[in-house]
């Protein structure tokens, strides 16, 4: 599993042409699944997410998490994330988990990180969807379940 964190000031899904969820400070979350992904993944990804220290205290210093600033959570599947690139230049998804599984694998993320105390908005799975944000610093963190 494999997401892009950003730190935003606001953050809006666009679904044909009207805002269909919006946070204000808070994550943006890009949420990709890969085709080996299992809870257990998802569930590590998402307890790195919710302590994810990343606002500034009162020094400074990148020390609050989402739950200290009172901030939220748009998250996006994003099954981009595991484009691969390697052969040629149109990348190829195989590494993506199928829809359906990858749909459930989501919307069980976006559970854990609600059960751990974030407001989480998201998009509508296999949509097309735009997404409007200010990226506060800019701060941008990818968590891979690779690497935790």
């Amino acid at each position: 599993m494999r997401v892009v964190v950003q730190r935003v000031n606001y953050a809006k899904c666009h679904i044909d042409g009207k805002v269909y969820s919006e946070i204000n400070k808070g994550f943006m979350i890009l949420v990709g699944i890969k085709d080996s992904d299992s809870e257990k993944e998802v569930e590590k990804v998402a307890k790195k997410v919710i302590g994810l220290r990343i606002f500034e205290d009162e020094g400074g210093k990148m020390n609050l998490d989402l739950n200290k600033v009172n901030g939220s959570v748009l998250s996006i599947s994003q099954f981009t994330l595991y484009a691969d690139c390697k052969k040629g230049n149109r990348p190829s998804f195989t590494k993506a988990k199928s829809a359906q599984e990858a749909d459930r694998l989501y919307r069980y993320f976006n559970k854990l990180l609600s059960d751990g105390g974030l407001e989480v908005k998201a998009g509508i799975f296999q949509s097309y969807m735009q997404i409007e944000i200010v990226n506060d610093g800019p701060v941008t963190i990818i968590i891979d379940s690779e690497e935790l």
